[in-house]
């Protein structure tokens, strides 16, 4: 294992990863609560952040968005920084790892091919009514899951949600789960203020604030977004291991998991992301899992700080951080022999190419 991967858990999981021939699902999805003026730096304005999850996948396929003339950047302050898709692109080409994508509610459908869970969008958790029908969503999820495992002995999901931060912080709050000022974002400056007044106007106004804990579903269908029944169903029906590439929404996915489904067990589960997500001052990924189950989490240091792309520094000053699933595919990556400064190198040259 490379020295860039830190292991937050057991050893021994990663050493059966190692023997390992992985399949990546890239989940996307969308949530109007992404319109929100400063709630995510997922796409230049609020509103192109409706095409970010289809031109991220499209960007790892076709090696270029189709959906949209620019590529997804965040803009904080003038630092720019690409998308992490183009590391996720990086690893799986690097690796020969197969990607697929499935639609659990992309406002904009990508110019690939890809599984249907779920057609509609998320709506603004402002309305308290931000998903319809999450149980559905968790059931095709797991028809999805228990199908894959089939090709595979090790599934990594990812996902592209725009504002994924914030209604996970919905999801675990309304589950009782204390994520106040604990959930990432794509901002140096991650707004908990503002996103934790979102989620508390959102259970006002689904009739939730007396009612904490809630049932995982009903807590998904008032402030989540339709990523994290997706996830969290095809997690569920897997029969094989199955890494979570992302950051803080996968927490939601785990917490989900645990309430939705009695005695869950998480042995073969694990969360991979980045360092820049694992050892984020503004968040907490670890004090929130403690409060789920013993979760591994591994972590890669993609070490963009030795890198001439200034973009790619720009991670390392906390924009972005993560996303696409880039820490999972950088995991797999190298647990096929792939190093990180191989990674590092590739995803230069992509952004050389596509930037």
């Amino acid at each position: 294992m490379d020295q860039a991967i830190k292991s937050y858990g057991s050893q021994e999981v990663l050493s059966k990863l190692q023997n390992k021939d992985p399949l990546f699902l890239c989940v996307i999805a969308s949530t109007l609560t992404s319109r929100l003026p400063g709630i995510t730096g997922a796409g230049a304005s609020p509103e192109l952040t409706d095409y970010t999850p289809a031109a991220d996948v499209e960007l790892i396929i076709h090696g270029e968005p189709q959906c949209l003339p620019e590529i997804p950047q965040t803009l904080v302050e003038g630092q720019a920084a690409p998308t992490p898709a183009v590391i996720t692109k990086a690893s799986i080409e690097l690796a020969n790892i197969p990607f697929l994508v499935a639609d659990a509610g992309s406002a904009i459908k990508p110019n690939i091919p890809y599984f249907n869970i779920n057609n509609k969008v998320g709506k603004s958790i402002l309305t308290g009514q931000a998903v319809e029908n999450p149980e559905e969503i968790f059931n095709k999820g797991k028809i999805l899951g228990e199908t894959l495992s089939k090709f595979t002995n090790h599934l990594i999901i990812g996902e592209s949600t725009p504002a994924g931060t914030t209604t996970a912080l919905g999801v675990l709050s309304a589950m009782g789960y204390d994520a106040w000022d604990k959930v990432s974002g794509s901002t140096p400056e991650n707004p908990h203020d503002l996103k934790r007044q979102t989620v508390e106007k959102g259970l006002q106004a689904a009739g939730l604030r007396d009612k904490i804990p809630t049932d995982p579903f009903k807590a998904v269908e008032a402030v989540g977004d339709p990523m994290i029944p997706a996830v969290a169903g095809i997690t569920a029906g897997s029969k094989v291991q199955v890494t979570l590439a992302g950051g803080t929404q996968m927490t939601a996915v785990c917490a989900f998991l645990k309430e939705a489904i009695k005695d869950f067990s998480f042995d073969n589960v694990s969360i991979a992301t980045t360092i820049f997500v694992a050892r984020d001052e503004n968040s907490d990924i670890h004090y929130i899992t403690k409060q789920i189950a013993p979760i591994n989490i591994f972590a890669v240091d993609p070490g963009f700080g030795k890198s001439e792309n200034l973009g790619l520094k720009n991670y390392v000053k906390g924009v972005v951080k993560e996303g696409v699933g880039a820490g999972g595919a950088m995991l797999a990556a190298n647990l096929k022999g792939v190093s990180v400064d191989k990674i590092r190198i590739r995803t230069e040259e992509l952004c050389k190419e596509i930037f």
